[in-house]
């Protein structure tokens, strides 16, 4: 008891890993591999529902009632005493444009045009890319690289705003939505498994460990049947 007195509950005293951070992808359904049929919405719909309900709390709504207009390009430091409630920046889901859900409700699933959304994980205190914002780009990770011909990336050209960190903790920051970048795959050879791994890239970032799929980068596939 007498230990459990000297923790902080806002701040791990001891952390042998806080950079760099691992990212993962949504929808994420029972696996790493994304497949169905545009002819076939019961193959689809399941992963445009998952993405629905992970967007619901970057509505611009909630987000306006709740968070904040910050200043883009640098970070939002926020001082005071640590067990004071901190302020959370938007992240509108209108950001992700065509990758929404708003304009397009299957998120480009019905045209077999899928969206997937990269988010990084939360590390209290981490600031990513050392002042110049990380971004993401996406490569076929086994094959032909001619099966990905085309991939857009919101918002503006797939990076993570600095103004979305640090993070200060789920206690204090508590109305925080992780920033995202959307993935659109606009042109992906159909009727073949593809696969992709999709890569931050930015100063402190590692990504080319092979024993963690997940440090930097995350590896996936997509099946898209006619």
């Amino acid at each position: 008891y007498v230990m459990l007195l000297t923790l902080s509950p806002y701040t791990p005293t001891y952390r042998d890993r806080v950079s760099p951070p691992g990212v993962m992808i949504r929808p994420y359904l029972n696996g790493f591999t994304i497949a169905f049929n545009v002819s076939q919405p019961s193959t689809w719909q399941p992963y445009v529902d998952s993405m629905h309900h992970f967007l619901a709390a970057y509505d611009d709504k909630i987000q306006e009632e709740k968070n904040i207009e910050c200043v883009s390009g640098q970070y939002f430091i926020q001082g005071g005493n640590e067990s004071e409630e901190k302020k959370a920046c938007q992240f509108k889901r209108s950001l992700l444009q065509n990758c929404s859900g708003i304009a397009d409700p299957t998120f480009g699933y019905s045209k077999g045009q899928p969206c997937i959304l990269l988010k990084m994980n939360r590390i209290i205190g981490y600031r990513p890319g050392a002042g110049v914002p990380v971004s993401v780009d996406c490569k076929v990770q086994k094959g032909n690289e001619s099966d990905l011909r085309s991939v857009d990336f919101y918002p503006g050209n797939g990076t993570f705003d600095l103004m979305y960190y640090p993070y200060y903790g789920k206690i204090t920051h508590v109305n925080y939505t992780s920033p995202l970048v959307a993935m659109h795959f606009t042109d992906v050879k159909k009727n073949y498994l593809v696969h992709i791994q999709c890569s931050l890239n930015g100063k402190g970032i590692i990504n080319n460990i092979n024993s963690d799929r997940f440090l930097g980068r995350i590896i996936f596939t997509l099946s898209i049947g006619k």
